[in-house]
């Protein structure tokens, strides 16, 4: 009997890629181009499983294409939104993804993002790259400290748990939160934290505040002009979470115009393609999506794609399916 044949959309960490040949008729994009609406489709037609990452569409046309060989996605990521899970589940193909491996260094990178934000480490890199510095003062590049300001979290998973362990242990920082679910009384013992009844009222409260809820219809847009309005002048926000959350021009508006402090920024709104009025901010924070960006990590995420697609192939439920 022949292997199952795969595709892997993006080239992965070599441990993974490895494993994969060892067990499947695998087809690597070698040289780790994009994939086209057009690719996609053919690939949903020619391959028993397609392995895509976040930067793979796959709308409801991308399945209108018939006949469907493709049985499973394995999806290289937590969120996906970037996948129409309905238009998979009507072309009877099973979707997952993988939880919990990059819990620790996405909220390392919102961290990151939430110090470097405060203190204009973005501003002092590029101006001694430019060869503009002219030694020390006393008023020079002055930012923030973070220690004992409030941390607003919106939304409560394994990434904004892990950064709330981070802030309040090593910078103690309060922790203010919302999600929309109630959270358990030690949880929220353990980090001193509160929860509020409202993404506003975190926004009104919190020196800090980072959006951790999931990318989905009912989140598009949720930060926009009037809820940036709510913030301290002197707040920082920062998003690990999905571009779309903010509204782009909102936040471009608020940053120029200095109604908040600074903004970090790990993922956009219709990435890789970053709106340019971003690159003439001083004071936001700019990383290419690299939250989950370590090599334990991804080659974390891969193992668990393939414990997933090994799973299938056996006849059993994946342990990670979201479809």
């Amino acid at each position: 009997m022949n292997p199952p044949k795969i595709l892997v959309t993006r080239r992965w960490p070599e441990p993974c890629e490895d494993r994969l040949r060892g067990q499947f008729d695998v087809t690597l994009n070698l040289d780790n181009h994009p994939l086209t609406l057009a690719e996609l489709q053919a690939a949903l037609r020619d391959y028993d499983a397609v392995l895509p990452t976040v930067s793979d569409k796959l709308p409801a046309e991308v399945f209108a294409t018939a006949p469907l060989r493709c049985r499973i996605l394995g999806n290289f990521g937590v969120g996906f939104n970037h996948i129409d899970i309905e238009a998979a589940r009507a072309g009877g193909i099973v979707v997952t993804n993988t939880p919990d491996v990059l819990t620790e260094s996405t909220a390392d990178i919102a961290m990151m993002l939430m110090l470097m934000a405060a203190r204009r480490a973005s501003e002092g890199e590029r101006l001694l790259r430019a060869g503009q510095w002219t030694g020390w003062h006393p008023t020079q590049l002055l930012g923030t400290q973070v220690t004992g300001k409030t941390l607003g979290l919106i939304g409560f998973g394994r990434i904004a748990q892990a950064m709330a362990s981070k802030a309040h242990f090593g910078f103690g920082m309060p922790i203010v939160l919302y999600t929309p679910r109630p959270v358990a009384p030690e949880l929220l013992e353990r980090f001193q934290a509160r929860q509020l009844d409202s993404v506003e009222a975190v926004l009104r409260e919190a020196d800090v505040v980072a959006l951790h809820c999931p990318g989905s219809a009912a989140n598009y847009h949720l930060i926009d002009a009037e809820h940036l309005a709510l913030m301290k002048p002197t707040a920082i926000l920062v998003n690990t979470a999905r571009g779309d959350v903010i509204d782009n021009q909102a936040l471009i508006l608020a940053l120029r115009e200095r109604r908040i402090a600074a903004a970090g920024l790990d993922v956009y709104e219709g990435e890789p393609n970053l709106d340019p009025g971003f690159l003439e901010l001083d004071n936001a924070v700019l990383l290419p999506h690299l939250g989950s960006a370590t090599t334990e990590t991804r080659i974390a995420m891969g193992m668990k794609v393939i414990d997933n697609l090994e799973a299938y192939f056996r006849g059993e439920l994946p342990p990670n399916r979201v479809a």
